[in-house]
């Protein structure tokens, strides 16, 4: 089959897309595709870049910086539309992207008009999924829980009336807790607010749920075994995700039989709640009182070294390879309109 894997783009997970998308094509050629590798921003990667890249893992330990990503984007939006695939060539396309117009419906939208099959969820999921406000509204419209939160503007002492402190202080549209802050106190709640505009207009102020941090990756419409994520950090952060040794992972986590049963069909239901297709990682918060927080669904989760997905799907049983292979053929399957 052709493969093209999309990787790199302009969002600030760049850097971790790349990665991906590398050990991704590398495992659909060992299944014996056609596989070639492609930047949104820049074209064709050829092959000595990519045995360059081709140790998968986030060498840098923060995203690319703004003005770094601003010029990239300036540069790479006339190209756009020229650097996808047509049908003549490539039979799917696998989405290594993550962050900005590669996750949230844009990317997707253009491949509707090229007629190509793409793995993942289609634009206007895409779009739900990143945008947090627009998550938390229809986790709560669907049963599913989740942390309060209010978007900014907010002054110290609404937050303090609605939320308490401390909260976690985020964009609204950005992965990989990039522009992320917990905020303990209110003389912390505005810089936190003017930080995370850095990375979008939208911000939003939750909750902070105090607990065990775990994960639920969805293939298929089913749950693979939970995990559990314990950082070297207080929280999860890009550092935490992208760099070996700073975050414990146990696949599956330690938990009961029922806590695994209920926190699985709470990431079944937010795939539903958010028309997402193909497959997703759901991400929680246990509270000390057993109760499961539902944070946010990652349409395109990462895929390298140290992701979470190929973690859960090899305490399932099934390699990497294996697992790009299922999630190609998922992107193959009869879609309806979304």
């Amino acid at each position: 089959m052709r493969i093209t894997v999309l990787m790199g783009g302009t969002s600030s997970e760049r850097d971790v897309s790349l990665a991906t998308g590398i050990r991704v094509a590398e495992a659909l050629r060992s299944r014996g595709h056609e596989v070639s590798a492609v930047d949104p921003a820049r074209g064709p990667i050829s092959f000595d870049e990519q045995h360059r890249l081709a140790s998968g893992v986030v060498v840098q330990a923060a995203p690319p910086s703004e003005e770094a990503l601003r010029r990239m984007a300036r540069e790479a939006l006339p190209r756009l539309v020229s650097n996808l695939p047509r049908q003549s060539e490539a039979d799917v396309v696998f989405l290594g992207l993550h962050g900005g117009s590669g996750e949230d419906g844009t990317i997707q939208s253009l491949l509707d008009l090229t007629g190509v099959p793409y793995t993942g969820s289609g634009h206007l999921a895409s779009a739900m999924a990143m945008d947090k406000d627009v998550t938390k509204q229809l986790f709560r419209f669907a049963g599913v829980t989740t942390a309060d939160w209010l978007m900014a503007p907010a002054t110290a002492d609404v937050v303090q009336e609605r939320l308490g402190f401390p909260v976690i202080v985020k964009p609204s549209k950005q992965g990989s807790t990039v522009g992320l802050s917990i905020v303990r106190s209110a003389d912390e709640l505005q810089p936190a607010i003017d930080e995370a505009y850095r990375f979008d207009d939208e911000v939003m102020i939750e909750a902070f749920v105090a607990g065990r941090e775990l994960t639920v990756g969805i293939l298929g419409g089913d749950a693979l075994p939970v995990g559990e994520i314990i950082p070297k950090h207080e929280i999860y952060d890009y550092e935490c995700k992208y760099t070996a040794g700073m975050a414990e992972e146990h696949f599956p986590a330690d938990l009961t039989e029922d806590e695994v049963a209920r926190v699985q069909a709470e990431a079944r239901a937010a795939f539903r709640a958010l028309k997402l297709r193909g497959y997703a990682r759901v991400d929680f918060r246990m509270a000390t009182d057993g109760t499961f927080y539902c944070l946010e669904a990652n349409t395109l989760p990462g895929m390298t070294q140290t992701s979470l997905i190929p973690q859960a799907a090899a305490a399932a049983g099934m390699s990497f390879p294996e697992l790009c292979e299922r999630i190609v053929q998922l992107a193959l399957e009869p879609r309806g309109g979304d």
